[in-house]
């Protein structure tokens, strides 16, 4: 038997899918709190051939508790799958979302929820699947 290291390599998404769902000028943000409270947007991992539209759809209404409807994409940014030792950058897509009905119901993950416009959210402490706000 060999002491050797078996190098397992790890399988990251091909992106990540946000949606952004607007009221006014302020956005949806859903908080998580660990020892701090950190802020993120509804999120989903695309993995293979997935649609990303229709997972995060599925993935929206789980963590907000609302029926949305996906847009257009508003924005492209950059996102960390890998460590912050060892990066490894895939591309983030903020979509849109419209819906009739705004009352959040958080999943059991998160703490709570707080509507902020951008530059507010910006200067709040960002969960890991938030930190393409700062790219």
């Amino acid at each position: 038997m060999s002491n050797a290291r078996t190098l397992k390599q790890k399988s990251f998404p091909k992106a990540l899918a946000c949606g952004m769902l607007r009221d006014n000028e302020r956005i949806l943000f859903l908080l998580r709190k660990d020892k701090i409270e950190h802020i993120e947007l509804p999120s989903v991992e695309i993995f293979g051939e997935e649609d990303p539209v229709q997972k995060l759809t599925v993935e929206f209404r789980r963590q907000t508790g609302i029926d949305a409807e996906v847009c257009e994409i508003k924005m492209e940014k950059r996102y960390n799958a890998g460590s912050r030792k060892r990066k490894h950058w895939i591309p983030c897509l903020v979509f849109s979302m419209r819906a009739k009905n705004t009352k959040v119901v958080p999943a059991e993950e998160f703490s709570g929820f707080k509507w902020l416009n951008l530059e507010e959210a910006k200067k709040k402490k960002r969960g890991r699947k938030a930190e393409w706000l700062n790219h």
